[in-house]
């Protein structure tokens, strides 16, 4: 029996903001971004960094469906473009999620359309919009 070991890597982001100045955000890695909040500033803000991280992990998750399907000599690149529309009503929140991914590579329509669908699957990003997880969120002093 083959035994799969699963590596991980430590995932969340803390965001901070002074009294004066944009929200910056650090991730457990140590990455960092700076949140951006004006319609005419360069950046990302946060529904851009919803998007961002559905893009990015269906861009990932298409190389991996590839390789699963055994099409990976085939495979050159491959983009998602994601956007939103937001509610109009309600709460303030995203009411739709649009992705469009292009994959350049020898692929029928056929074999482009199993890609995807079996990305989709494998994104973990996509997973959790799609079944709202429990959200929970504490209050305590600085």
């Amino acid at each position: 029996m083959v035994e799969i070991k699963m590596k991980t890597r430590a995932t969340g982001a803390t965001a901070t903001m002074a009294a004066r100045g944009h929200a910056s955000l650090v991730s457990e890695t140590g990455g960092a971004l700076d949140v951006t909040t004006g319609v005419s500033d360069p950046g990302f803000n946060p529904l851009d960094m919803l998007y961002a991280s559905l893009a990015a992990c269906l861009v990932l998750s298409v190389k991996g469906a590839v390789s699963q399907l055994h099409l990976l000599d085939a495979f050159e690149s491959v983009t998602a473009h994601v956007a939103g529309e937001k509610a109009h009503e309600g709460p303030s929140r995203v009411a739709a999620i649009h992705a469009d991914i292009r994959i350049a590579g020898a692929y029928t329509d056929a074999q482009r359309q199993e890609i995807v669908a079996l990305a989709k699957k494998l994104c973990t990003v996509s997973n959790t919009l799609s079944v709202l997880p429990e959200i929970t969120v504490t209050a305590a002093a600085a």
